[in-house]
């Protein structure tokens, strides 16, 4: 019995052996896995320190292409308004920001109208009209009200003064109000001066594709019309189609022109760098042709 009870000892002992070397080496290797990944740890410290003193982590210009949007495009829901009209989003990255486009309207009543869509200050509303026209969003539609500020209204296929195309754009080249304490200076321009191109949308800040054309001075204290240009050839064509007699336009209002304004075509040409006409509220180097 005594040599059975020392040989189980001894067996004990040995597997309290073996548990105790498991153990150990079990510990020692958690040890070196612990001390290597402190090292990582620290490696990467150091490279991150490294990068972030040497500008790894500044903001890329390149990345950031917010900062080189020039225009924003607010979606509209044609659904809600029937009158929209879906042809796309012009671009909003590396549009023309300086000089001016050529914008040539044909009518059904004489010689084409011409005008200068100024870049510097209006780029917005070039690009939405260029890429309107590209898409013959203007063509075969009328110009359907002679306002009374003295200006002629088109770009509006539905010709119900609602319609446009399925976004819409800021305000840029507003004039600046005068102030009601102020007395008009003597020879002081009109707001609007004859020749004058305009946006115009229903609310105000809203532009699409309505545009107004000047056919005499207009003077307000309330000016809401981004300025977008200005005529350069055919403006006895606008004062003519001005002159018509005005009918009732199916809302009561005696604004629709008698013998029907069709805009045939409409294009834009490519931006033209130089000096851009100056923005409205500042003088005219010269007269705007007629």
């Amino acid at each position: 019995m005594a040599s059975s009870r020392d040989r189980q000892r001894k067996l004990a002992r040995a597997k309290l052996d073996r548990q105790m070397a498991r153990r150990a080496a079990a510990t020692r290797r958690r040890r070196q896995i612990q001390a290597g990944v402190g090292a990582f740890l620290v490696l990467a410290v150091i490279v991150a320190g490294s990068a972030w003193a040497l500008g790894a982590f500044d903001s890329d210009p390149k990345q950031n292409t917010a900062a080189e949007d020039t225009c924003l495009w607010t979606p509209q829901d044609a659904t809600a308004n029937t009158n929209l009209k879906d042809v796309g989003t012009p671009e909003t990255k590396g549009l023309p920001t300086d000089g001016t486009r050529a914008m040539t309207v044909t009518t059904n009543q004489g010689a084409p109208i011409t005008a200068e869509l100024n870049l510097t200050s209006s780029p917005c509303a070039a690009a939405s009209i260029a890429h309107l026209a590209s898409r013959s969003f203007y063509d075969n539609t009328k110009c359907h009200e002679i306002t009374a500020d003295g200006a002629l209204r088109c770009g509006d296929p539905s010709g119900t003064g609602l319609g446009g195309p399925t976004y819409s754009f800021y305000d840029e080249d507003v004039p600046t109000a005068p102030s009601p304490s102020a007395s008009p200076a003597p020879g002081q321009p009109p707001t609007y001066p004859k020749g004058t191109v305009a946006m115009i949308s229903n609310p105000p800040g809203a532009n699409g594709s309505q545009f107004l054309i000047f056919f005499k001075d207009f003077t307000t204290a309330d000016p809401k019309y981004p300025v977008i240009g200005k005529v350069t050839g055919g403006l006895d064509v606008v004062e003519k189609i001005g002159a018509q007699p005005t009918v009732d336009n199916g809302t009561g209002a005696k604004v629709k022109p008698k013998t029907d304004v069709v805009i045939q075509s409409l294009t834009v040409g490519e931006p033209v760098t130089g000096a851009a006409p100056p923005p409205s509220g500042a003088p005219a180097s010269s007269p705007s042709a007629g």
